[in-house]
């Protein structure tokens, strides 16, 4: 059982999430809060599995409800919801630590898979909306040379081409592909990979490669 914490200054928003998540046998909601500071102060007290996170809310926003929830360091992981695809909010948020966004339109099977899966620990962004909400916000990423931090230098080549891939919008597939790798090879890559730079997730691993300056944006 996944549970989760809902953070929306909304109260009608949060009915809705409330009767949905509970609808479900794999889901359940522990808590509300209204706006960061309280989302910060439940999580604490709740532990849940996943917070599906707010972003813009009067006082503390999401974005910095996201960075203070995951520098406590406990097992809650933030799942964003935003109004606006590629809102910079939610680019924001994924810079905290957030494990990924979902539009507050999305699907309830789409809204409950988001939650599954950010509770396994993988991220929700697909790759390729992960290039193109990076690729619009680039702007705010400082341009440094990639030996300048050195978890790169802790990676092998081929780890450097896995990540070059990854944050190239590329499935694992496609990676495999590209590499002429098998698929169950890439997955043991990026397991390391995430090991060795101190990620999360994929998403994590992406703006890493910009931030380091591996990629750069187009």
């Amino acid at each position: 059982m996944t549970t989760v914490l809902i953070v929306d200054d909304q109260p009608l928003q949060r009915i809705g999430f409330r009767m949905l998540l509970n609808s479900s046998p794999e889901t359940t909601v522990v808590g509300e809060a209204e706006h960061g500071a309280e989302a910060v102060r439940r999580t604490a007290e709740l532990h849940p599995d996943v917070v599906l996170m707010d972003i813009r809310m009067p006082g503390m926003d999401g974005i910095e409800a996201t960075r203070q929830i995951l520098a406590s360091g406990g097992r809650s992981r933030v799942l964003v919801l935003t109004t606006f695809d590629l809102d910079e909010y939610a680019y924001g948020a994924l810079r905290a630590g957030a494990s990924g966004f979902l539009l507050k339109d999305a699907r309830p099977d789409e809204l409950l898979a988001g939650i599954r899966a950010v509770a396994a620990g993988d991220a929700v962004v697909a790759p390729a909306m992960t290039r193109r909400l990076l690729e619009v916000f680039t702007t705010h990423l400082p341009l440094r040379g990639p030996g300048e931090d050195p978890r790169l230098a802790g990676l092998t080549q081929r780890e450097r081409e896995v990540l070059t891939d990854i944050a190239a919008g590329l499935t694992n597939s496609e990676i495999a592909e590209d590499l002429c790798l098998s698929e169950s090879t890439i997955k043991t890559h990026i397991g390391r990979i995430l090991a060795k730079i101190g990620a999360r997730d994929r998403v994590q691993a992406v703006i890493f490669a910009y931030d380091t300056g591996l990629v750069r944006p187009s």
